[in-house]
């Protein structure tokens, strides 16, 4: 089953996504839970990243990533989007910096992030 999810920063606008409790439930479920989200953006070479009303543990957790990934990583209790190469990329795929919980999926461009500083108000919300 996936949530449909939309996330804002003034950079983007509006970018259409999905939540999955296929692979990671738990993870997925505390953050179903937890919406609708207003936090302040962090970036990491092609990642966005902030802090959320979360605290689980790694679950299926891995460090390489897909353009597009939504993730929560445990160590910062954050959301992450990846979209492109970060400090912690060998070649061209996404790498986290340590193990994160991947629950979803950019379904708008990802792309779209290249725009968002640190520092910018973002938004989750049910669609």
């Amino acid at each position: 089953m996936a949530t449909r999810i939309r996330i804002h920063t003034d950079s983007t606008g509006w970018i259409d996504a999905e939540i999955s409790e296929e692979k990671n439930p738990v993870t997925a479920g505390q953050i179903i839970d937890v919406l609708p989200i207003e936090s302040k953006t962090r970036t990491w070479g092609d990642e966005v990243y902030f802090e959320i009303p979360v605290q689980t543990t790694e679950e299926n957790s891995q460090v390489m990533v897909e353009v597009g990934d939504l993730a929560y990583w445990p160590a910062g209790n954050c959301f992450c989007i990846f979209f492109g190469q970060t400090p912690a990329s060998t070649d061209a795929q996404p790498a986290a910096a340590s193990a994160v919980n991947v629950f979803g999926k950019i379904t708008g461009d990802p792309e779209a992030f290249k725009q968002v500083r640190s520092g910018e108000k973002i938004t989750v919300k049910k669609a």
